[in-house]
């Protein structure tokens, strides 16, 4: 990157799970999940300018508090990247956090796989590297994060194949700003050992085709996660009381919950009543675009 170049940005969407299965168990203590993954146009934004090190600031609604250093995904994404080059390239990044922490919704793992893209874009010799190897070692969630299209997850988060195509539609993020990891979660399960639940089918032919199949799939860190957070059971009931929302679920491990809406006006109507009842709640409508695998 030269030294007049103009700041590069990448946005890091939201990841929202809208099923997902815990089939197992492995020895090394992961968990084998199943899950589809969607990622509306909202989240956080990373820019990079030229610098002589790596080097991370931070601001945003949530930025409050969150760490520069290293235990940052974002700055440890692009210190593994430096790595694997064999070089020392820099970059000033900085991270808007706009998202809520610790929701459910892909957080720092969304941000690590926007430091990715965007630094293999600058830095040269990264079209050599592996990009997914980097993410997986970061995380479960990363390669997910890296990839942001639409899949069908499987393994420990590693195994992407591409979600089957399905009509645009609108989501309303609902979280009831209670922090809750993953970590908590999984250790709150009763049972780590579900059915997977049957194949999705090659495409969804409408909204109401996908709605009608969700209904068959479960999250199943929900139970777990609202007996943590009762919390989820009202940000869940909100959503539900709209009578345009036309599915709803906890998305990952929680708290963030996600309502499905077919038109924009349904669903920005739907986030001003709950804002509006709920003061003190993050509410966010966001575009899930028309998805076709290639």
């Amino acid at each position: 990157m030269t030294a007049d170049a103009p700041a590069l940005a990448e946005v890091a969407r939201a990841k929202v799970n809208l099923f997902l299965h815990v089939l197992g168990r492995q020895p090394e203590g992961f968990h084998t999940l199943r899950m589809m993954v969607v990622f509306p146009k909202i989240g956080d934004l990373i820019t990079a300018e030229p610098a002589s090190g790596l080097g991370l600031s931070v601001d945003g609604p949530f930025g409050d508090g969150l760490s520069t250093g290293e235990d940052n995904l974002t700055l440890a994404a692009a210190a593994a990247l430096a790595v694997k080059l064999g070089a020392a390239p820099g970059a000033a990044l900085h991270l808007q956090k706009n998202l809520p922490i610790a929701a459910g919704i892909g957080g720092g793992s969304a941000d690590a796989g926007a430091a990715l893209r965007l630094l293999s874009r600058i830095w040269p010799g990264s079209d050599r590297v592996n990009l997914h190897n980097i993410a997986f070692a970061l995380g479960a969630d990363a390669p997910m994060c890296l990839a942001q299209t639409p899949a069908i997850v499987g393994g420990i988060g590693e195994r992407l194949s591409p979600a089957p195509a399905f009509p645009g539609f609108w989501v309303v993020l609902v979280n009831p700003m209670t922090p809750l990891s993953t970590a908590e979660v999984f250790a709150g399960l009763e049972r780590r050992e579900n059915p997977a639940g049957a194949q999705p089918p090659a495409q969804f032919s409408d909204l109401a085709h996908l709605t009608s199949w969700l209904t068959t799939q479960r999250n199943d860190m929900e139970s777990a996660a609202r007996k943590l957070r009762p919390e989820i059971g009202k940000a869940l009931s909100a959503l539900a009381w709209d009578r345009t929302c036309l599915f709803h679920r906890m998305s990952g491990s929680g708290a963030t919950c996600f309502g499905i809406f077919a038109t924009e006006a349904e669903a920005l109507n739907a986030s001003a009543q709950i804002r509006q009842a709920e003061p003190g709640w993050w509410v966010a409508p966001a575009e899930v675009e028309e998805w076709t695998p290639t």
